[in-house]
Order: structure tokens, then C-alpha cells, then sequence
């Protein structure tokens, strides 16, 4: 079970219990030896005791994944599984077995892992710019290796994958050249389709449902490189310290985040609440940048995004030294990928905003001295000499 460390704003720092992972211990109790729990899970056997109020195993949603990975679950199944997990509550056990199920079938691939992964799971509909992945080319300006793992747009114009094509960054490659762009460029992109194929087997039943469910945070926490550390937004307030869990379980160090209106980033639009995921613990903080690091406040407008072409142009702006809301975003998430990584000078040790405070400083420097746009230009270089994933 992981240890939750509540941080109020006022820094006072008190023992409680998320609720979320709270309900844990709540609702766990011992269910009935039958038949099917001794010869293993079934779809009616799950679903029943989900139904019940009943947690789940990680044995048990592993086998759950096994099956959906395998081509052998059929969607009626699989829909009644999820939509009766979502309504029960996710367990930090729950998402990890359906995590470390479907990372066992991915592709493999051998990167260092004193690397962060920043990463957005998507699907707050506010249609920002791609925040996410212009911090990742800050953060590998910094001198920081980045495996960044993602995919096309699910709910919105323009996914990382998007615009980092139209950036000109080539992502139908091999686990190999894959391996070999992150030496080469400090960077480097794990498209999920290329890496999780057999997830596609999950996709009638997702598009079907058109409702979250704990497959739509999948994404961050199944990066096939495992990178030691990640910033990782989460729009659904309910699965944040979830996430932030099954990081801490696992001995990976991140920063967990949502704002206050719903934004997978961290941003100046509203305050936002952070779930710091350390030492096998997760401590929950709150920050206002505004106040924090005397950003002025922005609107959601303002940093409002479009299709491939517009956010990979406001990309380039950026990197160019554009000042405003969106550098603003850029340099928070940014600084938090540093902090989660510890790596660069100030950003390991002191409070949570003294370290980001350092964090949005390297960060800064990394865009206005040119290695940020440097970092673009050789990872467009590594990955053009790339061999593709279809050939």
C-alpha cells in the first residue's frame, strides 16, 4: 500500500489517506472460495464481484489485459468489465495489474532508463497546444534524455504524434532506431501503435463505449522503456493520485498533476494540484504559479490550440524565443519533468516549489540560449535516418 503525504498550501504536512487509495483498504474484503476463483478469473466471475463493490487483484485485472492483448476477449465482455470498474472506483492494485499486463506485451526496447518520459493522458477536451511535447524538447535541451511515449489524437485536433510529424520528426520506426535516436538526439518518440499492436484489439470496445474508463490512462503508465521518472497530467481528478500510486509502487519518481479547471497540465489558467510520487510514497501539494513564480494569469483561450499545422507553428514560435501564456505552460511542465528527474542543478533537493523554481529557471535557459530548437534539429536528423516499423 502506498503512504499518502497530504501538503497544504500553507506547507504544513499532515498523515492522511487519499480516498481513492483509502478505498483500498474500504472496500477490500474476503470473497467466497468458489469454482471460478479456483480455477482462475472468468468475465462473469469479475464482473460480479465488481458489481458487489468488491476489489479487484492485480492477478485478476492481469488477466483481464492478458486476455485483451490476446485477441480473446470479446467487446460485450470487456465493456461490461470496465464500465463496472469505473462505477466500483479504480484500486491502485486494479491499474497496475492491467499496466504491468499490457507492458508485458509491448514490443521491447533497451533505452537507459535515467530518463523522463512527460506525458498528458488526454482528454480534458479543452484542445490546448501540444504543452506536453513542447516541454520534452525543452527538458532534452536541458540535457535531459527524454523517451516521450504517445500517440495520435484521440479526443483532440492534434496528438504528440501529430505534431511532432509536422515537425518533421519520423515515428514509424523500429525499437532499434528507436534506441538509437535516443543516443544520437537526447530524445526520442515510442509511438503506442508501433509498440502496444495488440492493443488494437481493445479499440471496438472503446470506441463503443465513448465513455473514460481506467484504459484511457493506460497510455503514461505503459511507456515500454520505463523510464525512471515522468510529469504526467491527468484530466480526471478521480485517477490522479491513482496514477500517482502505481508510479510510487513501482519506485518510479513523477509528478502527477491536474489544474483546478481541468487542464492536463500544469498551467497559469488556475491552480493545480500535484501528487509527487517519491521513495515508494505519494505527497499531494498544491501551487499557484501565478503567485508561486509571478506568472501572470492566462485563459484557457490563451493558450488554446488547433490541427497539426497550427500547434507544430506555435511550437516553432516558441523555440524561437515567443514569449506569453503558452512559453508560460511550456516552461512549468518543463520545469516539473526536471524536478521529477532531479538530474539538473536544483531541482533534487528543498521544497516542491523551490525545486520548480530551479527547474523554470534551466528551463528558461534551455529555450533562450537556442538548445531546445537544437534539440528538434537533431532529433529530426536522428530519426530521417531511421529504418520504418513497416518495412
Amino acid at each position: 500500500m502506498v503512504g499518502v503525504l497530504v501538503r497544504g498550501r500553507r506547507g504544513g504536512v499532515h498523515a492522511a489517506g487519499s480516498d481513492h487509495l483509502a478505498g483500498d483498504r474500504r472496500r477490500s474484503r474476503a470473497s467466497p472460495v468458489t469454482a471460478a476463483t479456483l480455477s482462475g478469473p472468468s468475465w462473469p466471475d469479475l464482473i460480479t464481484r465488481l458489481v458487489a463493490g468488491e476489489d479487484l487483484s492485480a492477478v485478476d485485472t492481469a488477466w483481464v489485459m492478458d486476455q485483451v492483448m490476446s485477441g480473446n476477449s470479446e467487446p460485450i465482455a470487456l465493456g461490461g468489465f470496465l464500465v463496472a470498474l469505473r462505477a466500483k472506483g479504480e484500486t491502485v492494485a486494479e491499474v497496475t495489474g492491467l499496466a504491468e499486463a499490457m507492458l508485458r506485451h509491448a514490443l521491447p526496447v533497451t533505452i537507459d532508463q535515467d530518463a523522463v518520459d512527460i506525458v498528458g493522458t488526454g482528454g480534458d477536451r479543452h484542445r490546448s497546444v501540444n504543452i506536453s511535447t513542447m516541454a520534452a524538447l525543452v527538458v532534452a535541451g536541458a540535457g535531459v534524455r527524454v523517451v516521450k511515449h504517445g500517440n495520435r489524437a484521440a479526443s483532440s485536433a492534434s496528438g504528440s504524434a501529430d505534431v511532432l510529424e509536422e515537425l518533421g520528426v519520423r515515428l514509424d520506426l523500429t525499437p532499434e532506431d528507436v534506441e538509437r535516436v535516443a543516443d544520437q538526439a537526447g530524445i526520442t518518440f515510442l509511438f503506442a501503435r508501433v509498440f502496444h499492436p495488440s492493443f488494437r484489439y481493445a479499440a471496438t470496445t472503446r470506441s463503443g463505449l465513448g465513455v473514460p474508463t481506467a484504459f484511457n490512462v493506460l497510455g503514461p503508465l505503459t511507456n515500454p522503456a520505463r523510464p525512471r521518472s515522468g510529469a504526467i497530467g491527468v484530466g480526471d481528478l478521480r485517477m490522479a493520485p491513482i496514477m500517482a500510486g502505481v508510479l510510487a509502487e513501482r519506485g518510479t519518481r513523477a509528478l502527477v498533476f491536474r489544474s483546478e479547471d481541468g487542464l492536463d497540465e500544469l498551467a497559469t489558467t488556475a491552480p493545480v494540484r500535484i501528487w509527487e510520487a517519491v521513495d515508494g510514497q505519494v505527497r499531494e501539494h498544491e501551487l499557484d504559479a501565478t503567485s508561486a513564480f509571478g506568472m501572470p494569469r492566462a485563459s484557457l483561450d490563451d493558450i488554446r490550440g488547433g490541427d497539426a499545422q497550427v500547434n507544430a507553428r506555435v511550437a516553432r514560435e516558441l523555440l524561437a524565443g515567443a514569449l506569453g501564456p503558452v512559453r508560460d505552460a511550456v516552461v512549468l511542465n518543463a520545469a516539473a519533468g526536471l524536478v521529477a528527474h532531479g538530474g539538473a542543478p536544483g531541482t533534487a533537493e528543498g521544497s516542491l516549489v523551490d525545486r520548480l523554481a530551479a527547474g523554470v529557471e534551466v528551463a528558461q535557459r534551455a529555450i533562450d540560449d537556442g538548445a531546445a530548437s537544437e534539440a528538434l534539429a537533431r532529433w529530426v536528423r536522428a530519426s530521417a535516418a531511421g529504418n520504418s516499423s513497416q518495412d
